[in-house]
């Protein structure tokens, strides 16, 4: 019995030096701050069952369709996830070093989600990251399934490709000007006397 009330005491001693230490403001939330291993450990766990406990989206039937690829790859680019993720011959920004957890290299992470996690990831974002919610701020179901499909072949896309599938489309050709219409003769010009028949 002493033994539990021991065990008891501890755990209440616990709780309350647990809250004098985050609430007391002696826990740092600054960015260049590196997290306690505990408490990145149990970040690092929420996060991962949250994604996997959500993730049920069904991919579209068209999913590996290689013009989707080439749609995600624009969609990336468009919605400057290569600002923070870098992309095929490109750096990420440099302010993106500053974001802590710093964002992570795709060609890692990708192959170990299945594409309706990273679906739900770039939909909804992930709280108490630098990862935004793409889903409200315009970005339509159809482009992120574009988007994920794109990050699947990220591993093997070329720098070219990259490049080819994101540049901007050409400009339009300007409309050919219309015709000009015949000028008619000025009003007090005199008339052209008739043939006469010789």
């Amino acid at each position: 019995m002493r033994l539990l009330a021991a065990i008891g005491v501890l755990a209440i001693i616990g709780v309350f030096g647990a809250a004098l230490y985050f609430f007391g403001g002696f826990y740092s939330v600054a960015g260049t701050q590196e997290d306690p291993a505990i408490v990145h450990w149990a970040l690092v766990q929420v996060r991962t069952a949250s994604i996997v406990r959500h993730a049920r989206d069904p991919q579209p039937a068209d999913f590996d369709d290689p013009a989707n690829v080439q749609k995600g790859a624009h969609e990336f680019d468009e919605h400057g996830c290569a600002n923070c993720h870098g992309a095929p011959g490109g750096n990420w920004q440099k302010f993106s070093e500053g974001i802590h957890p710093d964002p992570p290299d795709l060609k890692d992470v990708v192959p170990e989600r299945t594409p309706a996690q990273l679906f739900w990831v770039i939909k909804n974002g992930i709280n108490m990251t630098g990862m935004p919610s793409f889903g409200p701020i315009g970005a339509t179901d159809e482009d992120i399934w574009q988007i994920v499909a794109f990050l699947k072949k990220l591993p093997n896309v070329s720098e070219a490709d990259y490049k080819a599938w994101t540049k901007p489309p050409a400009p339009p050709a300007p409309p050919a000007p219309p015709a000009a219409a015949p000028t008619p003769p000025p009003a007090d010009a005199p008339a052209t006397p008739p043939a006469q028949n010789q």
